[in-house]
C-alpha cells in the first residue's frame, strides 16, 4: 500500500504532538513528585505550612545550644505554629546553657503560648527551662526540681605525692586560677567560689519565684537541691498540672489554640559528633552496647556529655 506524502506529515505531527504530551505529563509527575517529598520533608523537619502544634524535645544534658535556639526563633516567627509543647527529659547542665535556652523560650512565649510537658526528670536547669514556659504539665512520677548551682573540683594532690609529681607555678597572684586540682583548696578559694555559686543562685531563685508567682521564702524552702515527684511539685506550686501531651494540648485550647491541630515535631535536623560519632557507626555500637538503635549521638546516650562541663552548673548529678 503507497503511503502519500501527505499522510506521512500528518503522522509525523501526531508523533509529535504525542511526544510533546507525554513529555508534559511526565514533567508534572515529577513535580508533584517533587512537591509531595519536599511537603513531607518540611513536615519532617517541623516547617509544615499548615496550622499546627509544633512539638519541641529538650533532652540530655543542658549546654548553650546555638541549634536550638535558632530552632526556637523558627518557630517564633513562623504563622503556621499556633501553640508550643516544650517535652523536657533533663537532668539540667550548665547554668549559662540553661540561662540561654530560658531567655529564648521566654521570647517564644511572648509571641505564642508555651507548655512545659516533663517526661521522666526535669531537675536543676532542666526545670529552669521549664519554668520560661507559660504552664507546666509534669506525670506525677516525675521527678521535677533541684534547684541550685554548684561548682565541683578534683583534689589529686594525694595521687600526684605516691606517684612522685610536683607541681610549679608562678602566677600573678593568689586566686589566679584556683581552685586547682594540684592544689590543696584554701579557705580564700572557697570563700570566692562560694560568692560565685551564691550570686547565681540567687537569680535561680529569682526567677523561680516570678514565673511561679511564688514568695522569694516560699522558693528558698523548695531551693535546697530537692527534688520532688510531679504530685509533690504540684502541691508545692512547681508545676501547674499533672498529665502528659495530652494535658498540654487541653491547656493550649484555653488560650484558643484549635486542640484539634496536628502536633509536628520540629526536629534538630543538624548533624552531630562528625564522623567518630556519625549515625551509621553510633547505631552499630549502640546495638552491640544494647542501648537503642535509634541513638544518633553515642555520647549523650553514654553520658560522656556530663563529664566535660566546665564552670557554674545547674545538675541533678554530674
Amino acid at each position: 500500500m503507497t503511503i502519500r506524502a501527505e499522510d506521512l506529515i500528518d503522522r509525523r505531527r501526531l508523533r509529535r504532538k504525542l511526544t510533546f504530551w507525554r513529555v508534559a505529563a511526565l514533567a508534572v509527575a515529577a513535580a508533584g513528585v517533587l512537591a509531595l517529598a519536599l511537603w513531607f520533608y518540611r513536615e519532617d523537619m517541623g516547617g509544615s505550612a499548615v496550622d499546627h502544634i509544633a512539638k519541641v524535645k529538650i533532652e540530655g544534658t543542658i549546654t548553650e545550644d546555638e541549634e536550638l535556639i535558632g530552632r526556637l526563633e523558627k518557630i517564633r516567627e513562623s504563622k503556621s505554629v499556633k501553640g508550643v509543647i516544650l517535652t523536657i527529659d533533663s537532668p539540667g547542665g550548665t547554668t549559662a546553657g540553661g540561662e540561654s535556652i530560658y531567655d529564648e523560650v521566654r521570647k517564644l512565649a511572648g509571641d505564642k503560648p508555651v507548655v512545659a510537658q516533663v517526661g521522666t526528670l526535669a531537675a536543676s536547669a532542666g526545670y529552669m527551662i521549664a519554668s520560661a514556659a507559660d504552664h507546666i504539665v509534669a506525670r506525677k512520677s516525675s521527678i521535677v526540681g533541684s534547684i541550685g548551682v554548684l561548682i565541683q573540683f578534683p583534689d589529686v594532690t594525694g595521687l600526684m605525692e605516691k606517684v612522685g609529681v610536683k607541681l610549679e607555678e608562678v602566677k600573678s597572684s593568689p586566686l589566679k586560677a584556683e581552685p586547682s586540682p594540684f592544689n590543696p583548696t584554701t579557705d580564700e578559694e572557697r570563700d570566692m567560689v562560694r560568692k560565685l555559686i551564691l550570686d547565681s543562685y540567687d537569680w535561680f531563685v529569682g526567677i523561680v519565684a516570678e514565673r511561679r508567682s511564688m514568695t522569694r521564702p516560699q522558693v528558698l524552702a523548695l531551693a535546697d537541691g530537692s527534688i520532688f515527684t510531679g504530685r509533690q511539685a504540684l502541691t508545692n506550686k512547681l508545676i501547674d498540672a499533672v498529665g502528659g501531651e495530652q494535658e498540654a494540648i487541653d491547656w493550649l485550647a484555653t488560650k484558643g489554640v484549635d486542640e484539634k491541630l496536628k502536633v509536628v515535631e520540629w526536629k534538630n535536623t543538624e548533624s552531630r559528633g562528625g564522623f567518630l560519632f556519625s549515625k551509621a557507626l553510633t547505631q552499630t555500637i549502640a546495638k552491640a552496647l544494647g542501648l537503642p538503635e535509634y541513638s544518633g549521638d553515642l555520647a549523650r546516650e553514654l553520658g560522656m556529655d556530663r563529664l566535660f562541663l566546665d564552670g557554674l552548673v545547674s545538675v541533678w548529678h554530674p
